[in-house]
């Protein structure tokens, strides 16, 4: 089996290695620096099992320099290039999947393009209809930024949104290459796999939301959050997991995956999807508001990524938070090693961690970790468990 992976980022690179397991693959990303890092067998994420897979010998993995090369005689072809949400057209912008897809139709029509792209619901039946290729499927992926290639080879499900005899057929490779047993495998319509994904990535926003909000009122109030969220989660039905207070959901998917589900529902009734993209907002401004009434001359800011093992602050959560204060006319630094850059939404970068915590009144920090700990008395954070 073939198989063509076009977009090397979390999602693309973790199935083009897994897979390469039991196929021959063959990856093309537009960035050339990416592609360069990854024939020298270099991750260009941070992800452990992705840096470790590149250094074996029995995986068929090649990074190849056009996209016609990932295209041509390919069986199947993986399209996972970015769909980032556009404010303006309230959508996310399909434009990287469109292009893919009208190059493969006029290139090899008779291949299978499984689109692992974050898309709208109803955009796999609309493509079809546009370009008379029914070739087309939706395949929902659930990874976290620094385990992407762990949560391929330990899925929690595997769904498409087609059961044909080819898919069939691509499944049955897909579960020959991962580690966890009795994998549940759901085939839908192809509507419905859309729909999986905004909602699954919507209600984990619920649920940071939820918590959030209990530790707003918490430190409002002056309560003790932690015992709060510890007796509710003694309910088996509520569970203890994903419940660790934060500034807010950020990272790469949700907050667009939210915005895009909140448009999908625009003539449909609703109050509690709108509610999670707002409640959002809500909780930086929070944050920042507890921040500036400690009237801090110097803010640090511990870390722009703000989740552990993760290299992306895309759309991260502290962005928000910096903007706020610099406009209040709070003096903010950051320490973060992976920005090179001298500046930072206006921040300046201090790239020394002793200068940078000398600096600092209040240290703010996401999450607690051992580099900051010896400052606990003017870190502000609101981490309860220490995880993610």
């Amino acid at each position: 089996m073939k198989i063509g992976v076009i977009g090397l980022g979390y999602v693309g690179l973790s199935n083009a290695l897994l897979l390469s397991k039991k196929a021959d693959v063959y990856a093309f990303d537009i960035t050339e620096t990416k592609r360069k890092l990854l024939k020298e067998k270099k991750s260009p994420i941070a992800d452990k099992e992705i840096e470790i897979y590149l250094t074996h010998d029995d995986i068929s993995f090649q990074v190849v320099d056009t996209l016609n090369d990932a295209v041509k005689e390919m069986d199947y072809i993986i399209i996972a290039t970015p769909t980032n949400y556009d404010e303006e057209i309230n959508n996310f912008d399909t434009s990287s999947v469109d292009k893919t897809i009208d190059f493969i139709t006029d290139t090899n029509p008779n291949c299978l393009i499984i689109i692992k792209s974050t898309i709208p619901i109803g955009y796999v039946k609309n493509k079809i209809f546009e370009t008379g290729n029914s070739n087309i499927v939706f395949s929902p992926e659930f990874l976290r930024e620094g385990k992407a290639l762990y949560d391929n080879l330990y899925p929690s499900r595997i769904i498409f949104g087609n059961d044909s005899k080819e898919i069939k057929e691509f499944v049955s490779v897909l579960i020959n290459c991962i580690e966890k047993k009795d994998v549940e495998v759901l085939y839908t319509n192809t509507i419905e796999a859309e729909a999986i994904k905004l909602f699954s990535n919507t209600y984990l926003a619920l649920r940071i939301s939820f918590f959030n909000e209990l530790d707003t009122f918490a430190e409002m109030k002056k309560l003790n959050s932690q015992d709060i969220i510890k007796g509710i989660c003694l309910d088996p039905r509520i569970g203890d997991y994903y419940n660790n207070p934060s500034f807010g959901y950020g990272g790469y998917c949700l907050p667009k995956d939210t915005k895009q589900l909140k448009a999908n529902y625009e003539e449909i009734p609703n109050s509690l999807i709108t509610a999670v993209v707002e409640a959002n907002v809500i909780r930086k401004n929070f944050i920042s508001e507890q921040i500036i009434k400690m009237k801090p001359r110097t803010v640090g800011i511990y870390r722009a990524t703000m989740k552990a093992n993760s290299d992306n602050f895309r759309e991260s959560s502290i962005q928000k938070i910096i903007e706020n204060l610099t406009n209040y006319g709070v003096t903010v630094i950051i320490y973060e090693p992976l920005i090179q850059e001298n500046y930072f939404l206006g921040a300046r970068i201090i790239n020394n961690f002793n200068e940078f915590a000398a600096n600092s009144d209040i240290i703010v920090a996401n999450r607690m970790t051992n580099q900051i700990s010896k400052y606990k008395e003017k870190v502000y954070t609101r981490d309860i468990t220490g995880c993610d």
